[in-house]
């Protein structure tokens, strides 16, 4: 047996020698390497956290000590070590969840993995724990360097600043690396310490410098590192960034030594107050693939050939991202008032080709997405039109900006939301499921879903030819699906895709839904029922021709892959009211839940929405059976029925 087969807790750790530590490494990173090869998942940064992850709970006792992660994907070597070495079905449903996820073990606190927010739960868990007397136990929060780019680190940090009196250990897992390399002014600071020749020559010799010192070497590292702000601050100048902050710095300290990783966070737990201790780690650590990879260092992989590194199975269809940034660059071509703003994700969102074609238009302004949309207000009075680009559940964090920066100021800005809808695997904190509802509330806003790849290329010029208001193009996960032509385009920019029969059903498919919508139309028209299927192209606000179409069907039916409540389908219905339309509207769309890792098809299934089960409750409204009923029709032609199989037909 290996020793990590052995480890079924972290207490386990409390025998192993120093070699056997050093051995747990290795079969850690091997571990993951064949896994996550097989699985797909956040390899690079869990490479980089091995030895941290083992000294964190050598050194303290999770959970009695609560763990917070920031952001959750360094999760992977804390879910080994608490007894979760089952990685065959990792982010696939049944199987562990990408993230810490509070079902899977007690180990497990925070579960949502938006960046910069492990500090707030840190200070709130200490100060619950201080004021209810239980002042033995600690809290370790472990935040990326990328995410002390955020604005909510720093508001946390001021107040733990404020109150001394707790057991709060703040672990910077500095790697220089987040989605793309760390920037702003915390990055420089952090760029100092790592390339300071003190520094090197401490990190280098640290394994040494403690064997050869013993005891009375220790004493002279407790003295210089539990220093006002350790010793290489005062080299560095790193003191600068944390004396308004009046919190004990300890660092920095290489994160791949495990000995001087122990004393260090001793010394943190022993001091009494709150403290950070600085670690330098590396990115993919034990993998010469990921090591050479200059983008992320495999930040996150597909499937892939363990050996090489190389992808498995990888398509050649063209990717939803990809056609965006196609389409940004030759709107940078045409316009040059045209600018880019990402927040730490200039890759994931397609704006790395903008960047090196026109380096002096894109503003990467770290994890800080309230910053990115109300800086791009800004831009837009100044005279550019700022192109936001966002995946659709950060864009979250950033609402008030969308409605008080830019909507009320009627600022000319595009955002893109990568990501939209059902993503998968990567679970309930990064679904894009609520932006519809959420930004249809934004006055004058306008919200643009794109069926296909042309059309995604059309709507965004369309977009950012706006310059009185925020407009939005939304699109999903993966790979785009053929073009899907329009039967005919109406005079308001609302395509027909398909049209047989009496005007029996309306078929609203917002974006890729559209095929789905004319599924559900091929199933209707087995049943001798008619119906019309149309893209609104731009769902918000809801185009004149669909109130039209509306009052010459008997019934409704919208079709998104957001939250039904408060959705396209919902704005549908309200205004068909407001038009004095009293044909019956039925929202398909996601449950308001926190929706499970699976896959994208499990989900949607899950749902309701597939083709067969939708026609069938088409044809139940149809019959008056099922509620919302359709209005009764002056066609005596026969309706067929649809089994629960779909299978068998019966006349009525």
């Amino acid at each position: 047996m290996s020793l990590l087969e052995a480890i079924r807790g972290p207490r386990d750790l409390d025998a192993l020698t120093p070699q056997q530590l050093e051995q747990l490494a290795a079969e850690v990173r091997a571990f993951l390497i064949e896994n996550v090869a097989r699985t797909g998942g956040h390899l690079g940064p869990n490479l980089g956290v091995v030895e941290l992850t083992i000294a964190l709970h050598r050194v303290f006792d999770s959970p009695q000590d609560p763990f917070v992660f920031d952001t959750g994907h360094q999760s992977y070597v804390h879910k080994l070590l608490t007894g979760r070495q089952d990685f065959g079905a990792l982010r696939s449903r049944g199987g562990l969840a990408g993230y810490p996820q509070r079902s899977e073990s007690e180990h497990d606190v925070v579960e949502s993995s938006h960046a910069s927010s492990s500090l707030s739960w840190a200070d709130g868990i200490s100060r619950a724990l201080t004021r209810t007397g239980r002042k033995d136990r600690h809290v370790i929060a472990v935040v990326g360097d990328g995410a002390l780019t955020g604005g909510m680190t720093w508001e946390a940090l001021n107040n733990i600043s404020d109150d001394n009196d707790r057991n709060l250990v703040i672990v910077v897992n500095d790697n220089g690396r987040s989605y793309a390399p760390t920037i702003g002014g915390m990055a420089r600071y952090l760029n100092r310490v790592r390339t300071t020749e003190q520094y090197e020559s401490l990190r280098k010799g640290s394994a040494s410098f403690f064997r050869k010192l013993g005891p009375a070497g220790r004493a002279v590292y407790r003295g210089v590192r539990g220093g006002t702000h350790g010793f290489l601050s005062r080299f560095t100048n790193n003191a600068a960034l944390y004396s308004n902050l009046d919190i004990k710095y300890l660092g920095p300290i290489d994160g791949h030594d495990l000995e001087a990783l122990e004393e260090t966070l001793r010394l943190a737990k022993e001091y009494g107050a709150p403290a950070i201790v600085h670690v330098i780690t590396e990115k993919g650590r034990g993998y010469e693939p990921a090591r050479n990879d200059e983008a992320d260092q495999f930040h996150a992989v597909g499937k892939i050939d363990p050996a090489t590194g190389e992808p498995i199975g990888s398509s050649d269809a063209e990717a939803w991202t990809d056609v965006f940034s196609d389409a940004l660059v030759a709107a940078g071509e045409r316009r040059a008032d045209v600018i880019a703003i990402t927040a730490a994700m200039l890759r994931p969102t397609g704006l790395q080709p903008f960047a090196q074609r026109y380096p002096d238009r894109v503003y990467d302004v770290g994890i800080a997405e309230q910053h990115a949309v109300a800086s791009a207000a800004g831009l837009a009075f100044g005279g550019l039109h700022p192109v936001v680009a966002i995946y659709a559940t950060f864009m979250n964090r950033a609402f008030d900006q969308v409605m008080m920066d830019v909507a009320l100021h009627k600022a000319g800005v595009t955002f893109v939301l990568d990501r939209s809808g059902v993503t998968g695997p990567d679970g309930p904190s990064h679904h894009g499921v609520w932006d519809l509802a959420m930004l249809q509330l934004v006055p004058g806003i306008r919200i643009a879903a794109p069926r296909d790849a042309a059309r995604l290329r059309e709507e965004f010029d369309e977009a950012i030819a706006v310059e009185d208001a925020p407009t939005v193009i939304r699109f999903p996960k993966g790979a785009v699906a053929a073009d899907q032509p329009a039967l005919e385009r109406l005079a308001d920019g609302t395509d027909v895709l398909w049209r047989h029969g009496a005007e029996d059903v309306l078929l609203v498919g917002i974006g890729p839904m559209t095929q789905l919508a004319v599924a559900v139309a091929e199933r209707l028209r087995a049943q001798g029922i008619g119906a019309t299927v149309v893209d609104p192209r731009w769902v918000v606000p809801v185009q004149p021709s669909i109130v039209k179409l509306a009052a010459s069907h008997r019934l409704v039916i919208t079709i998104e892959d957001g939250i039904r409540v408060g959705g396209v389908g919902t704005r549908v219905r309200q205004v068909l009211r407001e038009a004095g339309v009293d044909t019956a509207v039925d929202e398909l769309g996601l449950p308001d839940e926190f929706i499970d890792h699976a896959t994208r098809e499990q989900i949607l299934e899950d749902a309701g929405l597939s083709a067969a089960k939708i026609a069938q409750d088409v044809v139940a409204q149809v019959l008056g059976t099922r509620i919302p009923v359709a209005r009764p029709s002056t066609d005596t032609g026969a309706i067929w029925t649809v089994s629960p199989q779909d299978s068998e037909h019966q006349e009525r």
